[in-house]
């Protein structure tokens, strides 16, 4: 919605330079080839110099992907089959990354991945 706004701004640039071009008392023809020049000149150079601006930055990581790197607790013996987190603030079902590790509870975990609803995690030490 907003890059239709960037449009009609850009429309209304042309707009006036062509009321511009009409108070110096430039023809009706002129006004209407000044008001096309501007807008489509404006649509061509600028726009998309603003777009790119407006989709720069830190791409913003949500849902599962957000957790995977996060420290985390277990509270209970995480094997490579069960176990339990404390991640973000709530639990999460666990298995350990290592299939011969058993984490034991109270230790600090970290996420290598997110399985389905089950977090996938290593020692954090």
């Amino acid at each position: 919605m907003l890059s239709l706004d960037f449009v009609l701004a850009m429309l209304g640039v042309g707009a006036a330079a062509a009321a511009v071009s009409s108070g110096l008392g430039a023809p009706l023809i002129v006004d209407v080839v000044v008001a096309i020049v501007v807008a489509v000149g404006m649509l061509a150079i600028v726009r998309p110099n603003v777009v790119r601006r407006m989709h720069q930055g830190a791409e913003l990581t949500t849902g599962h992907a957000a957790l995977v790197g996060r420290s985390a607790e277990t509270l209970t013996a995480v094997t490579e089959n069960a176990g339990r987190v404390h991640l973000a603030g709530e639990t999460w079902t666990a298995r350990s990354f290592d299939p011969t590790l058993t984490i034991e509870p109270g230790r600090r975990v970290e996420v290598f991945e997110i399985d389905g609803a089950t977090a996938v995690v290593y020692p954090a030490d």
